[in-house]
């Protein structure tokens, strides 16, 4: 398990999120569904807090698996990944810009899913229930 750093944090903020296209509509089938897990890891090397581990799409959603940091909400997060996307994918998909009108840039639905995944919660109730009882130092987290 790796932890990241900020100045003043060291954390593990890792989340699921699950976005979906606007009306459903299938539009990530194959290239364009490659394309889009292209555009996401280009995001994330632009904002390299964002660090994206997995990454999938289905014919109308994409999965990720991916640390946002403290400092950042998840819907900033969510909106950078979304914006940045499908900025890119309508210039470079022109029947984009007929399937969703033109005065609406939206490739993506207004909502997401998200879920946090942690560190074992009964992992830190032991760290926590052993602290003061080792004699060098603080009580390490063992992960196994």
């Amino acid at each position: 398990m790796e932890f990241s750093k900020q100045a003043h944090a060291v954390y593990y903020a890792r989340y699921h999120l699950v976005f979906c296209t606007k009306y459903r509509r299938k539009i990530l089938k194959q290239g364009l569904g490659a394309y889009m897990q292209v555009l996401m890891k280009a995001t994330s090397k632009k904002y390299p807090e964002l660090q994206i581990h997995e990454i999938n799409t289905d014919e109308d959603h994409i999965h990720l698996l991916i640390t946002i940091p403290p400092k950042m909400s998840v819907s900033t997060a969510v909106n950078i990944l979304k914006s940045n996307s499908a900025k890119s994918m309508r210039q470079r998909f022109p029947f984009l810009k007929e399937m969703y009108h033109e005065d609406d840039m939206g490739v993506w639905s207004i909502g997401y899913f998200v879920s946090t995944i942690g560190i074992n919660e009964e992992m830190i109730r032991q760290y926590i229930e052993h602290q003061g009882v080792e004699d060098e130092g603080q009580a390490k987290l063992v992960f196994k």
